[in-house]
């Protein structure tokens, strides 16, 4: 072992500066987060440079037994420290073999384009997605265009924290120059909107500034720009289009400037949020079921994954049942659910919490919030005689919440949840009645859906990359009936005291 690893180190000493810091925890179900820090945070790190070194020669020592080339991208997002945790990273990629090819700052999707554009079987992306300034994380990928689950990111853990590291040198590094227009190209090629939708686009001061208003505009969309300036401060909220504080400033320059739509993007841009010409901030699934029905029309009898937390509307929309859609209903998070749609060949999938995969002919199975926000003005095209508001209102109407997070920490959230799922397998077993009705079904492919029998549900799982426990509700019943789903699902929540306070309610 060339590098002493460690869990814990106090900065601003001399273990800080020559131990690999790496917290266990970090290692994440399909990617990897871990605090960084921040100046001002009383927080201490759970990584440190060396850490993101002894990161880099885990990841190449397991690209080679995996038996796969040694060519991998690297990219970062805009934050201040993004570059010099990708350097290091690059340092061990490089001790263990691998060729780096590094594309800058780029956004996740154009990391993931880059795996097929410059023959790379893998990929590294430095990035936090839509967490607060002081995170970092690399999301990373041996298959394109998958990218790791549980058993990849296990044995990752094992390799990293065991200092099990096969340097064997050899490994090369080339800067990719001007990779970002070929993205863009790539993109835009043969793409038109002849509508010329005004669109709000919304970039939270991250690294989606660089990209999204010259992809809408070059598609042919009037471009009205907010808080597109890269400042990696984040001045005016979170880039999290999942977030109701960054949606709502959406909705107002929609108003203001009576804009068609809006759409924003995360930290990393493979996520989009998108508010109708009214001033409605429609969430992500039910953006997935317009898709779908436009989709569907397009290619009958065509697949969809969706994920646990999002809306019944997939299963019982009339217009998707006359087009012969078929809908998977699969667990939480962007790399399973980018593996369920390469597995069923769907054309689509989506997640509630904006990242959509879009298989040929729409895309080539990774998640780009760029390609969804193409969607939805190529979507709002087809229907010249409907705002984005009608084909909104045209769905059934159904009551649900945006995803509520409590705090729970990394190293108790699942044994929480596993808790939770069992009191509501006792509940089921004894014929206990939830919410005031009897539990139709438990839906536990990922945590637990709580199924009334007038089809009210609320789901609870562990987040994936936050100490967070998830909860969603939706009724389509009435928003009294979500409101006892939501208290039923809290009071059970409550039985344990490693739950926290919500982000946000509704």
């Amino acid at each position: 072992m060339t590098l002493n690893i460690v869990g814990h180190a106090k900065p601003n000493t001399f273990a800080f500066e020559n131990n690999a810091l790496i917290k266990a925890t970090g290692f994440r179900e399909y990617d990897a987060r871990w605090w960084f820090g921040h100046p001002g945070s009383e927080k201490e790190p759970e990584l440190n440079l060396m850490g993101a070194q002894a990161l880099g020669m885990g990841l190449g020592t397991l690209i080679r037994r995996m038996g796969v080339g040694p060519e991998i991208i690297t990219g970062h997002d805009f934050r201040s420290y993004s570059m010099s945790i990708k350097m290091a990273l690059v340092s061990g990629l490089m001790a263990a073999g691998t060729r780096v090819k590094d594309i800058g700052l780029a956004l996740s999707p154009t990391a993931y384009f880059a795996q097929f554009a410059l023959n790379a079987p893998s990929v590294a992306m430095v990035t936090a997605s839509h967490n607060e300034n002081g995170w970092t994380g690399v999301k990373m990928g041996a298959q394109r265009p998958l990218t790791f689950g549980p058993d990849q990111m296990t044995a990752l853990k094992a390799l990293v924290l065991n200092g099990d590291f096969d340097l064997v040198g050899g490994g090369g590094y080339e800067f990719v120059p001007d990779f970002r227009e070929r993205y863009i190209e790539d993109l835009t090629a043969g793409r038109n909107v002849r509508r010329r939708p005004r669109v709000v686009v919304a970039c939270g001061n991250g690294t989606a500034g660089a990209f999204a208003p010259q992809v809408l505009e070059t598609i042919g969309c009037e471009v009205i720009p907010l808080d597109v300036e890269l400042d990696h401060t984040f001045p005016r909220y979170n880039p999290n289009p999942e977030d109701m504080q960054m949606l709502h400033a959406i909705r107002d320059k929609v108003l203001e400037t009576g804009a068609d739509l809006g759409v924003g993007f995360d930290g990393d841009g493979d996520r989009c949020g998108v508010v109708d010409n009214e001033g409605s901030e429609i969430f992500a699934d039910k953006v997935g079921v317009m898709l779908a029905r436009d989709i569907s029309s397009l290619y009958p009898q065509c697949t969809f994954v969706v994920d646990v937390k999002s809306t019944g509307l997939f299963m019982t929309d009339p217009v998707l049942a006359q087009n012969g859609a078929r809908t998977d209903y699969w667990k939480t998070g962007h790399s399973y659910i980018k593996r369920r749609v390469a597995e069923l060949n769907a054309i689509a999938g989506f997640e509630k919490s904006g990242h959509f995969f879009f298989n040929p002919p729409i895309g080539r199975g990774y998640d780009d919030g760029l390609i969804t926000a193409i969607a939805v003005c190529e979507m709002l095209d087809r229907n010249p005689g409907s705002t984005l508001a009608d084909l909104y209102r045209a769905l059934p109407v159904t009551f649900g919440t945006p995803t509520m997070s409590p705090h729970c920490p990394d190293e108790v959230k699942y044994g929480v949840v596993n808790k939770v799922v069992g009191d509501f397998m006792q509940m089921k077993g004894d014929g206990m009645e939830f919410a005031g009705q009897p539990l139709a079904d438990l839906v536990t492919v990922n945590g637990v859906r709580v199924v009334a029998q007038d089809g009210t549900w609320g789901l609870v799982r562990a987040s994936s990359n936050k100490p967070e426990i998830v909860v969603v509700v939706e009724s389509p019943v009435s928003s009294e009936r979500r409101r006892q789903m939501f208290e039923a699902i809290d009071a059970v929540l409550r039985r344990n005291p490693e739950v926290g306070a919500y982000n946000q309610t509704f």
